[in-house]
């Protein structure tokens, strides 16, 4: 009987000698972390670099470290043709008190060298007056008749005349443009009261 019981004690502890060899499938628990992917990253083990699809202001100067230059602008209010700007003037004046308003805003009444730029000044006119007004620009003939200049020296080459202009008819010495049916160039007294257009190069 003795013998019996010390047979199945043996038994016994072979058998759960065996069970612990034995894989379940799932992890031992006493022996220390088991690293398992989640498929998130590991907050524990430091920063992760996340991109963002922005610079890195803090890494330094990127690319070319030079100052763009910044290209020259028309004053507010002004309308830029080429290298020109034009500026309307409603009031009313006289061609030299014209000129003289002109020439305190830093310009001269303007002057036009293609029909690119007599068509930029008319355009311009026709936003702010809904309209084409006749309107002083800077030619005049009054040193000699005949002889047109600008009055900001520049050549006088291109002209626009109407039909029929200029015809100097009662001394008119000074140029003017939206003359007539045409919406041309003509030739007035100076002394008309006339809004005007300023003109000045960047």
């Amino acid at each position: 009987m003795k013998m019996l019981t010390v047979s199945l004690l043996v038994c016994a502890i072979m058998a759960l000698t065996r069970a612990a060899d034995v894989p379940t499938g799932e992890p031992d628990l006493n022996s220390g972390p088991e690293a398992v992917p989640t498929g998130e990253p590991d907050l524990n083990s430091g920063p992760v670099a996340v991109p963002t699809g922005e610079p890195d202001l803090n890494s330094g100067p990127e690319g070319n470290s030079d100052i763009a230059e910044v290209a020259p602008s028309c004053p507010g209010n002004w309308t830029r043709y080429n290298d020109s700007c034009f500026f309307y003037v409603p009031s009313h004046m006289t061609w030299a008190d014209a000129e003289k308003h002109c020439q305190t805003l830093g310009g001269n009444l303007a002057s036009v060298h293609s029909f690119d730029e007599q068509h930029a000044i008319q355009s311009m006119i026709q936003r702010l007056t809904l309209g084409f007004p006749e309107t002083w620009l800077g030619g005049y003939d009054a040193t000699q008749e005949g002889t047109w200049f600008w009055s900001d020296g520049t050549d006088f080459s291109y002209t626009f005349w109407a039909t029929g202009e200029p015809d100097d008819s009662r001394d008119a010495d000074c140029l003017l443009m939206n003359y007539g049916d045409e919406e041309k160039f003509g030739d007035q007294p100076c002394d008309q009261l006339k809004p005007s257009a300023c003109g000045k190069k960047l």
